[in-house]
């Protein structure tokens, strides 16, 4: 075979040359253009440098326990020195198994890779830890070119800047694991609510398997898919030699609890919580968000877990009491049972559980049975006394509004939910609202807050929003201003009869006592512990009402908020319990008005305080707002409402002879309170509906409000023991009860009101009588002339206690 012609050897060598100068030309210009377009639009890697992640805000109660947590991102930062070894390896085992030897690109796991996909094989990716905090980082997760590229020049620049551990724990600390959550200490909590050092070597894999799609192996969404992640990951430690062979069995078939619910705290604080995320984000804005800021409030768990646990109990008391209104809805249930699955799902997800209160759809219903099905698909069913509360609406005569049968939305309960102990039982949502508050006496510090019955059912506030009539609550301030006008607890007041001509917007009116009933001349010992409306009125009228509105002011009540008529004395004024606490806190501590605080420290994240309340600062004279006689003669009988009067049964059940309080139910049982205070612990307990209406004929502020109190008490008082109180200077006892000094010779006071007047001025002291040892104190009065007849429409003369 003849050679070819020189003239076409010539031509391969030129198609040769050009060839291989195009690829140089091509690489050349790639290069430019790499240097050029690429290099300089990497972006600069100052966020890895100074990592600052974003760590929401947390609050805590006194004693440290987390009571909620805000923020878009659920983060845990955690040096990496404290990363449990195991932890480290099983991440590694599965995302980059030789991290501690690349320069930041796997190039053997690259080659590796390729060959794989090429083959057709499981297809799998060459990004090594680097290259993804370099991703999660400063990129986008779009598959073009210049992305790629931008990573692998961000890769070395980081390689370049950290140390291995470095870019380890950026890693361990950024990345999004699912569940809101980022990072490994985040992820802990939210999966298996432990710390990273608390878990096992089954839990460490289950997360190790979450990165790569922390929505596919998410094994609260898809637990079958992250078990077979976990195992992947398990296989890997074991053929690395991380794990042995029996660790590796172990973990294999250990049983993983993962938590299916939302972040639950071992703290029932949810409207606490919110107050001082209100707080903080006035002051610091947008960041409180994600600066880690740290809040410790006043409250304490133990006293707030009892709160939480007696408004919840006292609730559903009041609601069981009252009957069962009938189901929530009711809706169609289809033959096809997916079908009817996705019906019942619908119509459950709309109503979250409440404590317990599991909303669920009846599928069958008979006098003896009632089966129904959760929203996690549990079938459940309900026999003997768990029907108790629903019998009549299983009953064949029962109305269409309450009956119970197939596709109604009720609600179940069972004791122990958590402990899945105990048979089931029909309930249902209490309508009715409550509110709990308790304060230090001297500091004004919160030691409790409960809201309302469910914080994710409603989020108003009852404790700080809700303006409400106190009733017969507000009674010791009305009696307080006539102890300081120089009335006595043995003052005696006629409790009768009594009809006021002009003062019902010109109509008579004639107040009631809850009653009905009338005694004749009393005590105001025995009036306000007995708590009697029409001697409480005529006692009013022997102050004056000007007097009494004025004097309701110094315990901090908003003064446009109450009546200025005689209805004052019955409590037809508007607060909150916060105020109201408030208030007997004056009584309690021996006349200092004090301002509630719930946030006692305020600290960023490495742990400097940024704000801290004083609480330990004694009372300042200018604080000082009621005469310590004046809280000592209104403590003494508010003991003996607590003792022997419409209180008495807080004494029954506590066993304590020290503690001081007063009910409150207003018009119609409106409103139904418990305030008072021992221990140095003031509490306001109320129940009412929001669109105001009665709560019943036979209820009242102590059926209503004081089990509320007495069962917080009982927690709130184990440890503290029983108090007394010293006789201030200036008063005496010597005429049978507590009167101010300069009083104690004067004769007795008549009966206020036989007639219509209050009562006569008291004679002038003899010459000898102590000279009088708080001059800005009145002396007792002249007649004080009525105020003029209300232009208003008074309330019907009814029960107020």
């Amino acid at each position: 075979m003849s050679n070819p012609p020189r003239r076409q050897r010539g031509s391969v060598k030129a198609i040769l040359l050009m060839f291989l100068a195009t690829i140089v030309l091509a690489i050349a210009g790639a290069a430019i253009w790499f240097m050029y377009a690429i290099v300089p639009n990497v972006p600069a890697i100052d966020a890895v440098l100074d990592y600052k992640p974003k760590i929401p805000l947390r609050i805590y109660t006194a004693d440290k326990f987390l009571i909620g947590e805000f923020g878009e991102e659920h983060r845990d930062f955690i040096p990496i020195a404290k990363v449990p070894d195991l932890m480290k390896k099983a991440l590694l085992a599965i995302e980059d198994k030789r991290f501690y030897e690349h320069g930041g690109i796997d190039w053997v796991r690259v080659a590796g890779a390729a060959k794989s996909n090429l083959r057709g094989g499981f297809r799998q990716g060459g990004s090594t830890i680097t290259m993804q905090v370099a991703r999660n980082f400063f990129l986008t997760r779009e598959k073009i070119l210049s992305r790629k590229l931008n990573e692998v020049v961000l890769t070395y620049k980081i390689e370049d800047a950290l140390t291995k551990d470095q870019i380890l724990e950026l890693y361990m600390n950024q990345m999004y694991l699912g569940q809101r959550s980022y990072g490994f200490a985040s992820a802990a909590r939210t999966y298996f609510n432990k710390s990273l050092d608390q878990l096992s070597i089954a839990e460490m894999a289950m997360l190790a398997g979450l990165p790569q799609n922390p929505a596919r192996h998410n094994p609260v969404t898809n637990p079958k898919r992250a078990r077979e992640r976990q195992h992947l990951v398990l296989g890997m430690m074991r053929d690395l030699r991380y794990i042995t062979p029996a660790q590796y069995d172990q973990a294999m078939v250990e049983p993983l609890r993962v938590s299916m619910r939302r972040q639950e705290y071992e703290v029932h604080a949810e409207y606490v919580a919110e107050l001082a995320r209100q707080a903080v984000v006035a002051q610091y804005k947008d960041e409180a968000y994600t600066k880690g800021i740290v809040v410790t409030t006043t409250i304490l768990k133990d006293e707030q877990n009892a709160a939480y646990a007696s408004v919840r109990k006292n609730v559903l008391a009041y609601d069981q009491r009252h009957g069962y209104r009938g189901p929530e809805a009711i809706i169609d249930l289809p033959a096809n049972q997916q079908e009817r699955d996705d019906a019942i799902d619908d119509i459950l997800q709309k109503r979250p559980s409440s404590d317990g209160l599991i909303a669920a759809v009846v599928i069958s219903a008979s006098s003896k049975s009632v089966i129904a099905d959760t929203l996690d698909h549990d079938r459940v069913e309900i026999t003997g006394v768990g029907l108790k509360f629903v019998a009549g609406a299983l009953a064949p005569t029962a109305k269409d509004s309450v009956r119970i049968v197939p596709g109604a939305v009720i609600r179940v309960s069972r004791e122990n939910l958590r402990e899945g102990k105990g048979a089931w039982s029909v309930t249902q949502v209490p309508q009715v609202a409550a509110a709990f508050v308790a304060v230090d006496a001297d500091s004004g510090a919160y030691h409790a807050m409960v809201g309302g019955f469910d914080y994710n059912l409603q989020k108003f506030n009852h404790v700080t929003q809700a303006l409400r009539q106190p009733g017969s609550a507000v009674k010791p301030f009305i009696y307080s201003s006539a102890i300081q006008k120089g009335f006595t607890p043995a003052t005696m007041i006629m409790d009768a009869p009594l009809d006021m001509v002009g003062e019902n917007a010109g109509a008579t009116w004639s107040p009631q006592n809850d009653d009905h009933k009338f005694d004749g001349p009393i005590s105001m010992r025995r009036a306000l512990a007995e708590s009697k409306n029409v001697a409480s009125v005529r006692l009013l009228r022997a102050v004056s009402v000007p007097y009494a509105h004025d004097w309701l002011q110094k315990f901090g009540f908003e003064g446009a908020r109450q009546p200025k008529n005689y209805t004052l004395a019955l409590g037809t004024g508007a607060v909150t319990p916060l105020q109201m606490a408030g208030a007997y806190a004056v009584f309690a501590n021996g006349g200092y008005k004090i301002a509630p605080y719930l946030i006692a420290r305020i600290e960023d994240a490495a742990g400097s305080v940024l704000s801290q309340a004083k609480a330990d600062e004694p009372h300042h004279d200018e604080d000082r707002v009621l005469d310590p006689r004046n809280a000592f003669v209104t403590d003494s009988m508010l003991r003996d409402v607590a003792r022997y009067g419409t209180g008495a049964g807080a004494t029954k059940q506590l066993g304590r002879k020290d503690l001081a309080g007063k009910t409150g139910t207003t018009s119609d049982a409106v409103d139904g309170w418990f305030a008072g205070y021992a221990g140095n612990v003031v509490a306001v307990a109320w129940m009412g509906y929001d669109d105001p209406k009665s709560l019943g004929g036979r209820e009242f502020g102590a059926t209503l409000a004081m089990p509320i109190w007495i069962d917080y008490m009982r927690v709130a008082l184990a440890k503290r023991p029983e108090t007394t109180r010293e006789a201030p200077e200036g008063v005496s006892n010597a005429t049978g009860d507590w009167v101010f000094t300069e009083f104690a010779e004067l004769p007795g006071m008549s009966v206020i009101d036989i007639d219509l007047g209050p009562p006569p001025e008291p004679e002038a002291a003899p010459a000898s009588a102590p000279a009088q040892a708080d001059p800005n104190l009145p002396p007792v009065p002249a007649a004080p002339p009525r105020p003029p007849s209300g232009e208003l429409a008074l309330p019907e003369p009814q029960g107020e206690r």
